[in-house]
């Protein structure tokens, strides 16, 4: 009953919102300056930056004094993964961290890539810049950015930088090669944190609409999932000359009478309201496949939506703390069903060489709070009065929807902002990571979906 009542709150809210309120039609691109200080009167000085990744055995002595430091807390009998990470297994990744990860090793790897800094709105802003080995005579590389989420980094997308950039050494066709960038959000890892309030999506995604001109790109392909997924959507509504396709792996579509009215009656009338079979599936029953799932999965995002300062000054300081804050996600997110291992499936998708990896980008930049932020920069005061949500995306638009996604999105949802979409794929498998967890699938969805907007 309770349900009920809220999404018909909801609904009376959404069809004021909507009938009263102007919709916006474009997204103005803007300025802005996110540095230390007043902005300077001189001009901003554009150089690009070679930047390495260095090892610092200071910061390694540290990390294991921390770590061996650590208090711990007992988890309750057949826990397993229902109430956070479990402390055992939590022992178990503490131990690998502590006398068997190289960090060395992993630096080695990070920097097998070609890294760069430039600095953008007052920010160095950091990303790896990865040019195909070899191209046939006469052909050119197709420029692609590619945007992390949280709490995820740059080094998702190591796996499948390779499949796009030097398809023909893993037995693809060459027909679609790519020069992939990968910037780092600013409060990410090696970009630098905004020092300025209101760093939102779009003053990200207008970055890194300069950092691509700045590349010499007046064309690109942009790809993204969680917070990259919205930004590179709003560079789509920011430049949309610019921008050859969009291909997503998460869709943030806005919330409608229509949606609302499918989530209350399109179990038993899909048809009616564009569902198809495999949507039906995945969202329904909707109190058990949707709103139980997100309400227990999105505790994160309000702390961190209100007050991220407060609990990343916890996690600043316990490199225990952040490996478990973190890697909660990757197992949860990745498959739901992973909270009824003891484990929590981790090792079942990933290695603890590549999550640690991921881990230690947070540790040794201190970045766990300014990247917190995000959330209250972006849902803080406006999740309801933001303009990105009330313009349409008129660029061809690529969609891969994965099953163990956080929340499903149907073509019919999604064509409400995305007005041009010209794949839409059903993933077999993968959670909300497939840059890390499936790569080839994600790669392949990529390349199919380029090669119909080029076809076009």
């Amino acid at each position: 009953m309770l349900l009920e009542i809220a999404l018909a709150v909801v609904f009376g809210a959404l069809i004021y919102h909507f009938m009263f309120r102007k919709k916006e039609e474009t997204l103005e691109m803007g300025d802005g300056w996110w540095g230390e200080g007043q902005e300077p009167e001189t001009e901003e000085d554009r150089t690009l930056y070679p930047f390495k990744v260095e090892n610092s055995e200071e910061m390694l002595k540290d990390l294991f004094s921390r770590i061996d430091q650590t208090r711990w807390t007992e988890p309750l009998e057949n826990a397993r993964f229902h109430y956070g990470f479990n402390s055992t297994y939590l022992r178990k990744v503490a131990s690998y961290w502590r006398d068997q990860f190289s960090w060395q090793k992993q630096v080695d790897i990070i920097n097998q890539f070609p890294h760069f800094k430039t600095k953008i709105e007052g920010l160095d802003i950091h990303f790896v810049r990865v040019k195909p080995p070899h191209l046939p005579e006469g052909r050119s590389a197709k420029p692609l950015i590619m945007v992390h989420g949280w709490p995820g980094s740059f080094y998702e997308f190591y796996r499948i930088i390779p499949l796009l950039t030097d398809p023909t050494s893993h037995g693809l066709s060459a027909e679609h090669i790519f020069e992939v960038i990968c910037p780092s959000i600013p409060g990410y890892s090696f970009s630098e944190a905004s020092h300025k309030q209101g760093c939102d999506s779009v003053a990200v995604a207008r970055i890194f609409y300069k950092l691509m001109m700045r590349l010499g790109f007046r064309e690109f392909y942009a790809q993204g999932g969680d917070w990259g997924s919205q930004i590179c959507t709003i560079i789509s509504q920011l430049a949309p000359s610019n921008v050859k396709g969009l291909h997503l792996n998460v869709v943030f579509s806005p919330q409608s009478p229509s949606q609302m009215l499918s989530i209350l009656f399109g179990k038993y009338f899909p048809g009616l309201f564009g569902l198809r079979d495999v949507d039906v599936q995945r969202i329904f029953p909707f109190k058990e496949k949707v709103f139980y799932y997100v309400m227990k999965e999105s505790g994160y995002m309000h702390i961190q939506a209100t007050k991220p300062d407060t609990a990343g000054c916890g996690l600043n300081n316990s490199p225990v703390g952040l490996a478990a804050y973190i890697l909660e996600k990757f197992s949860t997110w990745t498959d739901p069903e992973f909270r009824n291992l003891e484990d929590g499936g981790l090792e079942r998708k990933y290695s603890l060489d590549d999550l640690l990896t991921n881990v230690m980008l947070y540790w040794v930049t201190g970045s766990i709070v300014s990247s917190m932020r995000f959330y209250k920069e972006n849902l803080g005061s406006k999740m309801l009065n933001q303009k990105h949500d009330r313009v349409k995306v008129k660029v061809p638009t690529g969609v891969a929807s994965f099953p163990n996604e956080l929340m499903h999105t149907p073509p019919v949802w999604a064509e409400k902002k995305l007005t041009n979409i010209v794949s839409f794929s059903d993933m077999p498998r993968g959670g909300h990571f497939p840059a890390f967890e499936q790569p080839e699938l994600l790669a392949a969805d990529i390349r199919q979906f380029v090669g119909k907007v080029e076809k076009k």
